[in-house]
């Protein structure tokens, strides 16, 4: 598939790995749909011109999402949605027993599952519904799903039970739905980011992100968001690329 001329819905794309990939698909001649919780994705769409438009919604929400789909659909000048990148989700720490002893605050762990799994879950199947409805292009294909999972699903630390399961979600659902919609050409691939400068990792203290730079092995540096996008546009435009799973971490393994 190519990027040029063809629409795609982005979520998460108010900052980050999100706003990266939208620069870089517009950059490619690509229309893309910004869509976020945050209102400021409607300043993000806006700035790169013509080619985007912005939905803010929450992954959660059916509505949110379909609204999102229909209004990828609308633009897309008869083409369809041609693919989606899945980047909204939120991190989150807690032990499972903290150090007073009282046990991990349940409703934290269900709103994590429910951001990062279930968000992801619900932009697949209303995405993949449109999706199907495409008219086939080079080798059949209609579309392509690309998610956000971690390297926190192969490498999780002390207090990221409910962010590790999560993420290792995402990483199972890709085979089994990358098989299930393979009979209306649509692919299904995962991107596991490492240690990347966006916005969530401003949350940590600078010293606990200078040692996580250091840990890389090559480059020993955080990921940039825009090594993200170029990834999702390669999978975009390599049709065998389908069903796996893409560490893209500089080689590190967290300890």
């Amino acid at each position: 598939m190519q990027v040029k001329d063809r629409t795609f819905l982005i979520t998460g794309a108010a900052s980050g790995l999100g706003a990266a990939t939208a620069e870089r698909l517009v950059a490619g001649g690509g229309k893309v749909i910004l869509c976020d919780m945050q209102e400021g994705v409607k300043e993000q769409a806006s700035a790169l011109g013509e080619s985007a438009q912005a939905s803010v919604g929450d992954i959660t929400s059916e509505a949110d999402m379909q609204a999102a789909v229909s209004l990828a659909l609308e633009h897309s000048d008869g083409l369809g949605l041609a693919g989606v990148i899945h980047c909204a989700g939120v991190v989150s720490i807690g032990k499972l027993v903290d150090r007073e002893g009282n046990p991990a605050s349940l409703e934290a762990y269900s709103k994590t599952i429910n951001i990062n799994l279930v968000g992801t879950f619900n932009i697949m199947r209303l995405a993949a519904a449109a999706m199907a409805k495409n008219s086939p292009g080079d080798e059949g294909e209609r579309g392509v799903l690309i998610n956000t999972a971690s390297i926190a699903a192969f490498d999780g630390q002390v207090g990221q039970c409910a962010y590790s399961a999560s993420k290792a979600g995402v990483v199972s659902m890709s085979l089994p739905a990358a098989r299930e919609l393979s009979r209306h050409g649509i692919r299904v691939m995962a991107i596991a980011p490492g240690v990347f400068e966006t916005p969530m990792m401003s949350e940590i203290p600078d010293e606990a992100a200078q040692a996580l730079a250091a840990s890389v092995p090559f480059p020993k540096r955080l990921g940039k968001p825009d090594e993200f996008a170029k990834m999702a546009e390669h999978i975009i435009t390599n049709v065998m690329l389908n069903g796996e799973v893409i560490r893209l971490d500089g080689g590190i393994r967290m300890q």
